[in-house]
């Protein structure tokens, strides 16, 4: 059964109304939950690209990254649950894990159930909520991964249309 439904969603996947770059995040992290992402990027298989600019390298410990220097880049991990829709984690801080995905990816009830999966599947990793916020909206979520619930939740209210 799925997590959530299209028909009760989609306003929240609107890249006219939420931004097409939406911030997904776990609050409250450490440098070991970043490496069990690493870890999870692994052991599902999932394609992943790690970059420093426009240097393409093998994937690093997460301590190794996140111990670079303040004004060093930063480096992103492009990761691809499927194909057709691609997760981008930025190691901005070891204290919250983020990264972005593109709404117009996010396209219907089969790419929603793929991306709650992922989100799903890092909350139970982690066993930490990951939320979504609106692009330029941080710290508001509308859906998230809750721990009690063992899955994707709504946290507002949809739009009415």
């Amino acid at each position: 059964m799925a997590d959530l439904l299209w028909d009760d969603v989609s306003c929240f996947f609107d890249p006219d109304l939420m931004g097409s770059l939406p911030d997904v995040r776990v609050p409250g992290c450490s440098v070991e939950d970043w490496q069990a992402v690493l870890e999870l990027v692994e052991a599902r298989g999932w394609n992943c690209q790690y970059s420093e600019g426009e240097t393409v390298m093998p994937v690093p410990r997460a301590e190794t990254v996140l111990s670079r220097p303040a004004d060093a880049e930063c480096p992103d991990l492009r990761v691809w649950p499927t194909s057709d829709v691609l997760a981008i984690f930025r190691f901005k801080d070891d204290e919250v894990i983020d990264f972005d995905v593109d709404l117009r990816e996010l396209q219907g009830q089969e790419r929603l159930d793929v991306f709650c999966g992922f989100l799903r599947e890092i909350g139970r990793r982690l066993a930490k909520p990951v939320l979504m916020d609106p692009e330029g909206d941080y710290g508001h979520p509308v859906l998230g991964f809750d721990v009690e619930a063992d899955r994707v939740v709504l946290l507002a209210e949809p739009l009415v249309m």
